[in-house]
């Protein structure tokens, strides 16, 4: 069995991820499961459990993204890195659709992030839809 991470641990990445999914920015207050703690590179590819190496993310982009960590940029077919949370920042590489529903891969890695992650299942985009209407969303982004 894996070892676990420390609680302490799992609330540290929580918070400082803002307590929303790195990489969809689903935000956990809105979420009906709880953010996960997931390796950026995967253990069985030789990462850790080191704080650099761990990022909050929901089920959905946890599970869609296993192991991966290169993905195909739709526009030229290359494979390139997928958007690693401690490396590179959020809004270099995605933008929102002037609606606020969509995430837009701005760059290669963005690109391929949003399609093998699928960023806009239609789930997460029509909360996300809602949470526009009422002001919950986009929410504010923790550096």
């Amino acid at each position: 069995m894996p070892d676990r991470l420390p609680e302490d641990v799992r609330q540290s990445v929580l918070q400082r991820a803002g307590h929303c999914c790195e990489y969809c920015l689903a935000q956990s207050t809105y979420s009906s499961d709880p953010l996960t703690v997931e390796h950026i590179q995967p253990r069985s590819a030789g990462g850790s459990n080191e704080p650099d190496n761990l990022a909050a993310a929901c089920q959905g982009c946890n599970n869609i993204k296993f192991t991966a960590t290169e993905a195909v940029d739709p526009v030229t077919g290359e494979t390139v890195p997928m958007f690693h949370p401690r490396v590179h920042v959020w809004a270099d590489h995605f933008s929102w659709t002037d609606d606020g529903s969509i995430v837009i891969g701005r760059t290669p890695i963005g690109r391929a992030t949003v399609e093998r992650l699928r960023l806009n299942r239609p789930g997460v985009v029509n909360l996300r839809q809602v949470l526009v209407a009422i002001g919950r969303h986009p929410p504010v982004q923790i550096e």
